[in-house]
């Protein structure tokens, strides 16, 4: 890679009447088979060969990383995606307005890229969806203090194939870097479901039924009498009937469902696999600005994540205007510390996946941020915003990058459209045994569904 320097002046003159294909990265005027050349050499400098950052399809399950506990299978998978967004599982609401109401997929919906679109997801005690989760509010009958919101940003579904362990603090699966942490899986708290000795989506699968309030038992109607006994008869027929219908199994159908949501058909992902027209010269570029700035050294391989764990100082969601039921003293803000105890963790938090980020406008783990392009220049600058965040925890790749604005604007344009799956409905059902509204289906909900 050389040469990689932007043209400011030129572009500045043209850049209110060019088209996409008119971006250049360096002084070289790069055509489209050039920076494809460039791009995949950055691509090979980083992972070794394309196929490294390639995803698989959706029912390649061969291929889709998975719990050896838990071997996917087209039933399971199945199953997983209806008990998802089934909001009859909702029986366990400490109000009486909220039963039957909510599900999975009420902080987890395919129209905001499986994210929640609200700076705090908000699940038993919420009402309304508006068009893409928007208009969740708090229903106004249930009493504040009772209501399940999350303390810290709802992360993505999306690709958490890719992920060993779960939450933005690790916490979830009893493998991989929590296998010496078993002196933290509290009895009495979510954490003891990692004793399951699961990875991090059964795990988080499992223990957000309870957490969550959900309920699932054969002895009510809703199993016995619906296709969900069936469901649960075929993809685990390998497990004794008295211990087939419980939260285990449920979880572990969910997590299945959760690990085939990848978005395979972005731009990116359709030129890795060999269409060069997929993604623009603008994007191409901001690929380019991507690897040269060094951000695959957290972002990498199919889902652009990895499980670090980094400091960037930003503000936590208590400090978010809007938010309720969290604190300062609330130990999310801590992130990795805050489960490990240990103080080099504190305010350390897991590297996020990056597909699909358009659809939701709260970025990072307090919400503090709400585009894409601020995300960037905030990681430009190199400048902490929260002062509660020790500059001797901040990570080290925390620095000014230098970036122009034609740069900062390439890559918040690769990382907006390159990675951007149009197609995920394709992961929804058309309907759920229930017959109830989903992802919500409260009266507010069902209007904004058009449910009724």
């Amino acid at each position: 890679m050389k040469k990689l320097v932007v043209l400011s002046l030129f572009l500045a003159g043209i850049v209110a009447c060019t088209s996409n294909s008119d971006y250049y990265f360096n002084d070289d005027l790069l055509t489209s088979g050039q920076l494809d050349d460039e791009l995949t050499a950055a691509l090979i400098g980083s992972g070794g060969n394309l196929a490294y950052f390639r995803q698989p399809a959706s029912a390649d399950f061969d291929n889709i990383p998975q719990d050896p506990k838990n071997p996917l299978s087209r039933a399971k998978v199945e199953l997983g995606k209806l008990l998802f967004h089934e909001t009859a599982l909702a029986t366990d609401s400490r109000f009486p307005e909220s039963k039957n109401t909510y599900s999975c997929a009420s902080c987890h919906h395919a129209a905001a890229g499986f994210q929640a679109n609200l700076a705090q997801g908000i699940g038993d005690g919420g009402m309304g969806f508006g068009q893409n989760g928007e208009g969740r509010i708090v229903n106004p009958l249930c009493p504040e203090e009772d209501i399940d919101v999350q303390p810290i940003r709802s992360p993505s579904a999306l690709n958490i194939a890719y992920q060993t362990n779960i939450l933005w603090n690790g916490q979830f699966g009893a493998t991989a870097i929590n296998s010496d942490t078993d002196s933290y899986w509290e009895e009495g708290t979510p954490k003891a479901v990692n004793k399951l000795g699961y990875e991090g989506t059964e795990t988080q699968a499992i223990a957000g039924l309870s957490v969550h309030r959900f309920g699932l038992s054969i002895d009510e109607d809703f199993i016995a009498t619906t296709a969900y006994k069936e469901l649960f008869d075929v993809a685990f027929g390998d497990w004794a009937e008295a211990e087939r219908y419980n939260s285990e199994t449920a979880g572990l159908a969910i997590a299945a469902y959760e690990r085939t949501l990848l978005p395979n058909e972005s731009p990116f992902q359709r030129w890795l696999g060999g269409e060069s027209e997929a993604m623009t010269d603008m994007e191409k570029n901001g690929a380019l600005l991507f690897f040269k700035h060094n951000c695959d050294n957290c972002h990498s391989g199919p889902a652009l994540s990895t499980m670090s764990f980094q400091a960037y100082g930003m503000n936590d969601l208590y400090q978010e205007g809007s938010a309720i039921n969290v604190s300062e003293i609330d130990g999310a803000n801590l992130g990795r510390g805050g489960f490990t105890k240990d103080a080099t963790d504190n305010y350390k938090f897991k590297v996020p996946q990056l597909y699909n980020l358009q659809d939701s406008k709260f970025y990072g783990h307090g919400s503090s941020f709400n585009s894409i392009e601020e995300v960037v220049r905030y990681k430009n600058t190199g400048i902490a915003e929260n002062s509660r965040v020790p500059e001797e925890q901040l990570s080290p790749d925390f620095v000014p990058l230098g970036m122009a604005d034609m740069e900062i604007k390439q890559l918040t344009e690769f990382i907006k459209k390159s990675l951007y799956d149009p197609n995920l409905v394709r992961y929804v059902p058309s309907a759920i045994p229930s017959g109830n509204c989903f992802p919500n289906n409260d009266a507010l909900s069902k209007v904004d569904l058009n449910c009724i």
